[in-house]
């Protein structure tokens, strides 16, 4: 491997992973749509099938940076803002469990399995990282900071069919625990500090997840349209309009990975 390529591999970063984060949503999305409308044409087994080989190239070359690079692995572990992406790979995992459960149950327990332990680790070592530490600064927060605890918030979605519900109801109410303290949190740092860098800004989209994916979840466990499910699906509403309000500003951004 020439220096080229090998600097390539060793700066390959995990953030990579929420590429697979929008196409399994998208596909769940999609596959909502043909069975609400009943569509001839069927899309989503098309993106999923994408989605799962995006997903395979990703974790194969970073298997490659892992045992080449491990010290770079590390220092995303440890990096105060990039330590927030790395949980991408287990939401990445729990995205497939839910996307392929309607076509093949067995692979979906086992994605979902996965996912759901690692993310678990992944949220109990960030948390320690948060609460004992010398290095994070107000600066360094960002809305990428939901992914690591409030993603918990995704495991009721196909939890429901593969175990107990009170595992479920746990992830659920882990995530929206976390969710108002972190949204308190960015708020202050977004009113009282400097404005997100470029690179940054599009994690403001991150602030609809957590009440919508919130309700999707919320629903699952308790099949139920109560004022709850009303209040959460109308705060994801909410933040939507509020980042239509901003489009000028994100239409003269530059192209990044986020």
């Amino acid at each position: 491997m020439n220096d080229t390529n090998a600097s390539r591999l060793s700066n390959f970063p995990v953030a990579w992973f929420a590429v697979i984060m929008g196409l399994a949503g998208l596909t769940l999305a999609w596959a909502r749509t043909e069975r609400t409308f009943a569509l001839d044409v069927a899309v989503s087994p098309w993106l999923l099938g994408v989605s799962i080989a995006v997903f395979v190239i990703l974790a194969l070359i970073y298997s490659a940076k892992a045992l080449r690079y491990r010290e770079a692995v590390t220092a995303e572990l440890v990096h105060p803002v990039k330590q927030a992406f790395v949980p991408t790979f287990s939401i990445a995992l729990i995205l497939l469990g839910i996307a392929t459960y309607a076509t093949a149950p067995g692979a979906s327990q086992w994605l979902w399995a996965a996912g759901t332990l690692l993310h678990l680790i992944l949220t109990l070592y960030v948390l320690f990282s948060w609460m004992h530490h010398g290095k994070y600064e107000i600066g360094h927060l960002n809305p990428a900071w939901f992914i690591p605890v409030v993603g918990n918030i995704l495991v009721p979605i196909a939890g429901v069919h593969h175990a107990s519900p009170e595992l479920s109801w746990f992830f659920f109410s882990l995530g929206l625990f976390f969710w108002p303290v972190l949204t308190a949190i960015l708020f202050y740092r977004l009113i009282f500090h400097a404005s997100l860098p470029e690179r940054l800004m599009p994690t403001l989209f991150i602030f609809i997840a957590p009440p919508t994916v919130g309700f999707i979840a919320y629903h699952q466990l308790t099949h139920e349209l109560d004022a709850f499910a009303r209040i959460l699906y109308h705060v994801g509403l909410f933040f939507t309009l509020l980042l239509f309000t901003q489009l000028r500003q994100f239409a003269r951004l530059k192209f990044f990975l986020s």
